[in-house]
């Protein structure tokens, strides 16, 4: 792509356009409870409370010792789960409960890649909801397939639930364990059988997972503490790196299966979490502000005001704000009627769905505005953004970013686009400079990301490219990119 042609931002399709975004991985959500309990509505509300994390697909299972009651499809949670639907779900005396919202990184958008994943095994049957990606999950699947395994998706979940079902021998939790030591990458899961829940981690902690519990003594796991805060239940403490923890009559227990030394995922405080989550120990929103505080000491600017692209960019900008003096102000109102479902089918229309979803305010004429936002993938939305401002009378647009470039695929769990379509693989700083047609431009330092959030090491692959937790071997990069 060349940097002078604007026209090359067409190539991009519809479903890519306006989301200009890392796209969300997925959400996981557990509830063991020692007494009966209405599962699936809790479960509900708790899956609702997860879906910025993935808005493709939704589904829960149930069980009361004897019954497992499946329901999933494609669609947000509130559409999947109308009343009929929960209430084919219902069971009176439900004890365990798992449910999942998705994006989907491996594993095409299909219904039957759809979650959690039920199999029947000699350990009864099993369901399985999965955040991130096990990166040598096409190489064992591979050897599983010469031994005869079968296969019902493309969905890397199935070859953890094959591994954990193959150990005969062993016990569900031991079974787990084994498994964990055989699939690398960045994962967060929760398991169900009939009696017991389970939530493990990747041993470098790269996919986040907590948990909570109930007044009424039942435990919760999930990817977020919002969630536990939707059903009740007050947080306890992160699953630790390579922990597995399960939940059964006899209360919680936990077994450090192979931790290593932690490096939980950066964007998680950039981007992903929501804003009042609090993610092994560290704050998102105040990560955030901290984020603006750090840029604004890294690039000052004179400017006259500071506007946060809604709602990621609000953090920073108010940190931006705070450090440097600069009044702060929405420049931008964000509609929140539009949807993620709009199809443009012309490159007018595509252009069209960003006015649709953002429009200028008065704040914005006759000023010098900063402009902060947390990432840019393609530069596509960020060239649009800036556009409506300078059309709305801004004289000046700085753009500040509260990462670092994206020059790096992400390989556990978040969609970053091919390299080739990460503007920051292919353009230098000035060149996205000219391409968003920002009067200045400036990303986040890495050390000032690591500043900011604070606490345990953190994994900036998609920045520098160095993976903790593995990489997908060469030739199955190919099969990656057919199947995702």
């Amino acid at each position: 792509m060349t940097l002078a042609d604007p026209s090359s931002l067409a190539v991009l399709s519809e479903n890519d356009f306006g989301t200009d975004k890392p796209r969300e991985e997925c959400g996981v959500f557990g509830l063991y409870s020692p007494v009966p309990n209405d599962l699936a509505w809790l479960t509900y509300l708790g899956m609702f409370a997860l879906q910025h994390r993935g808005q493709e697909a939704a589904g829960m299972c149930v069980s009361d010792g004897e019954k497992f009651h499946v329901e999933k499809d494609l669609g947000l949670v509130t559409q999947v789960f109308d009343e009929r639907r929960l209430d084919s779900v219902r069971l009176p005396n439900a004890r365990v409960s798992i449910g999942h919202v998705r994006y989907s990184t491996t594993g095409s958008n299909l219904r039957f890649n759809a979650q959690p994943l039920t199999t029947r095994t000699n350990k009864g049957i099993l369901g399985m909801a999965h955040n991130g990606n096990f990166v040598n999950a096409l190489e064992v699947r591979q050897e599983m397939l010469l031994e005869g395994a079968l296969f019902q998706t493309t969905n890397d979940s199935e070859v953890m639930l094959n591994l954990i079902a193959r150990e005969s021998h062993m016990d569900l939790v031991e079974a787990t364990a084994a498994a964990m030591k055989r699939l690398k990458g960045g994962y967060a899961c929760v398991l169900m059988n009939r009696h017991a829940l389970i939530g493990f981690r990747d041993p470098h902690g790269v996919r986040p997972l907590v948990i909570g519990q109930r007044d009424d003594g039942a435990y919760a796991i999930a990817s977020e503490p919002c969630a536990l805060y939707a059903v009740g239940a007050r947080l306890l403490r992160d699953v630790q790196p390579g922990e597995l923890v399960w939940v059964d009559r006899d209360g919680l227990h936990s077994l450090m299966v192979e931790p290593r030394a932690p490096t939980p995922c950066a964007f998680e405080w950039i981007y992903f979490a929501r804003s009042d989550s609090q993610l092994d120990g560290i704050d998102t929103h105040a990560s955030r502000i901290r984020m603006g505080e750090q840029l604004a000491r890294e690039f000052p600017v004179e400017a006259d005001i500071v506007v946060p692209v809604p709602d990621s960019g609000i953090g920073a900008a108010i940190g931006y704000a705070r450090q440097s003096g600069i009044p702060f102000d929405y420049g931008l109102y964000k509609n929140p009627y539009a949807g993620r479902t709009f199809i443009a089918p012309t490159q007018e229309a595509r252009e069209l769905k960003v006015k649709m979803k953002l429009s200028p305010t008065s704040a914005v004429a006759g000023r010098r505005v900063i402009l902060v936002d947390d990432s840019i993938v393609r530069g596509t939305t960020s060239r649009q953004i800036v556009n409506l401002l300078r059309d709305a009378g801004a004289t000046e647009v700085h753009f500040r970013v509260s990462s670092p470039p994206i020059t790096h695929p992400c390989f556990y769990g978040i969609d970053t686009a091919a390299r080739k379509e990460l503007v920051a693989s292919t353009h230098t700083q000035e060149e996205i400079r000219q391409l968003i047609g920002a009067d200045t431009l400036a990303f986040i330092s890495e050390r000032g990301i690591r500043e900011a959030v604070g606490g345990p090491g953190l994994c900036l692959a998609c920045f520098n490219g160095e993976y903790p937790a593995g990489t997908p071997l060469l030739n199955d990069l190919d099969k990656l990119a057919l199947e995702a």
